[in-house]
């Protein structure tokens, strides 16, 4: 009798819907593995956008070296190229002296370590092949305790970790839909307050614990708090619309797809243009963009990252509360 039940028990676990989410992990292991390697196992620039101050038929000669890891753009003077890049127009900027033999290669380090180092060869590169000196000078540095302008990738992953885990553990205790609007919006509610304090959290680490980015503080605070808000609105309206499936497509969406194009450890110009079309336009990257423009650039150049943040956390809102009044049909779950 005892192995007759056990034997129906180990059958009914291996049903279709469990078939179903074994793929589903399989996949998104997969999918871990291509974006990750795929994207970093070979940083090659391209189209680093620069800076040049130097005749027209200088700037050409740098657009059309082999793989075109550069996109000149011609400008006045050095304080024009000095602006630009500080206005995120630009990632570096060459000063080409017309009258001697040493040219300058304008970088700036706390938009990312790997990029900076990339231009650095580029310059050198170009240096060489005239017979000439090349001077680098690094105009916005990252701060002593922030590593290759690292912190500002980890603190978003960090942030990011927080809203979809809330969003999923809501999901399993509470029901991945709503029963209707009002549930949706408590819902949203309790998840505002709760990035409110991950904001908080988040900020009190980078700054008066580790000092890794320092008198930023409130900016910081609130920038989290979107985030967070928008990664948990997300996950729960794709819970509401495809059951606990939907945890794994915000994994999809927010790590397998955000984390390798978020201009973290690789940045945009020197991973495959897959990554780099799609980075901005996630909250991963948005978000790192973010606070090394909080940071390191006087907040220039905002408005995109924080636009795309507030788009994602209203259009989780918005289907969130929309799934809650869908008609509820039977769901998969989980064999437990």
């Amino acid at each position: 009798m005892h192995n007759a039940t056990s034997g129906a028990g180990a059958r009914g676990a291996f049903t279709p819907g469990t078939l179903a989410l074994v793929v589903g992990v399989f996949l998104v292991q997969l999918g871990f593995l291509l974006s990750y390697i795929g994207s970093f196992h070979h940083p090659d620039p391209q189209g680093i956008p620069v800076a040049v101050v130097a005749p027209q038929q200088a700037a050409d000669r740098l657009d059309g070296l082999p793989g075109h890891p550069l996109e000149p753009t011609v400008v006045e003077d050095e304080q024009a190229a000095r602006e630009r890049i500080e206005q995120r127009d630009a990632e570096g900027a060459f000063v080409m002296d017309q009258r001697g033999g040493q040219d300058t290669l304008l970088i700036a380090s706390a938009a990312g370590g790997p990029q900076a180092q990339a231009l650095r060869r580029v310059g050198e590169k170009v240096a060489a092949g005239g017979d000439r000196r090349l001077k680098v000078v690094d105009i916005a540095p990252s701060g002593d305790r922030d590593y290759e302008s690292l912190t500002a990738f980890y603190l978003i992953v960090g942030w990011l970790v927080g809203g979809y885990l809330l969003a999923s553990l809501l999901g399993v205790v509470a029901g991945t839909r709503p029963a209707r609007p009002g549930a949706g919006a408590l819902r949203l509610a309790g998840v505002a307050v709760y990035s409110v304090l991950s904001g908080l959290g988040g900020a009190i680490i980078v700054d008066p614990v580790l000092h890794a980015l320092p008198h930023h503080f409130v900016a910081l605070w609130w920038l989290g708090a979107l985030l967070v808000f928008a990664t948990a609105a997300c996950t729960m309206a794709l819970e509401a619309f495809c059951g606990i499936v939907g945890i794994g497509l915000a994994v999809l969406i927010f790590v397998v797809l955000g984390n390798p194009s978020a201009g973290g450890a690789f940045q945009k110009h020197l991973v495959p243009a897959f990554w780099r079309a799609i980075g901005d336009w996630i909250p991963t990257g948005a978000g790192t963009t973010a606070v090394r423009n909080i940071v390191y650039f006087s907040g220039n150049a905002l408005g995109t990252p924080l636009l795309v943040l507030a788009v994602w956390a209203l259009a989780g809102t918005v289907l969130l509360l929309a799934g809650s009044v869908r008609r509820r049909e039977p769901g998969l779950t989980l064999p437990i």
